[in-house]
């Protein structure tokens, strides 16, 4: 049975599809920083400039990376409790319009999220330096 929705649900969903995916690119962006941090890799994003070679001029090179690191994950978790809360007001507004539809629009939409990120995870490689 196919049950059509009107444009103004099909907008609500939308949003709530593209919030899904930006907190899970959200959670994948932690746990990439933190994984670079537990292993003591450089990701490519972190550029740093010092004057020469010296292992002062390292330690300060590697300093900055992991502060930088850290720095990234404490914006990323703010990100994800803002995505969290406005994932759930979309939820229950989606679940408001759509009525009995919404549980198989989500399970949908989960699984379409899910894949996608499975996908773009098996590809994702950026680590490259030790620090």
């Amino acid at each position: 049975m196919i049950k059509i929705i009107s444009a103004q649900q099909a907008r609500i969903c939308n949003i709530y599809k593209n919030t899904k995916v930006k907190l899970l690119k959200t959670n994948a962006a932690i746990w990439f920083n933190k994984m670079c941090k537990i292993k003591q890799l450089k990701p490519n994003y972190t550029q740093f400039k010092t004057r020469g070679k010296t292992p002062q001029d390292r330690k300060t090179t590697s300093n900055a990376v992991r502060f930088r690191i850290n720095q990234e994950v404490k914006v990323s978790y703010c990100k994800k409790q803002n995505l969290n809360t406005q994932l759930c007001r979309t939820h229950l507004e989606c679940a408001n319009q759509c009525n009995n539809v919404w549980q198989h629009i989500q399970d949908y939409i989960d699984h379409k999220c899910i894949s996608w990120i499975l996908i773009k995870k098996s590809s994702y490689r950026e680590c490259t330096v030790q620090i």
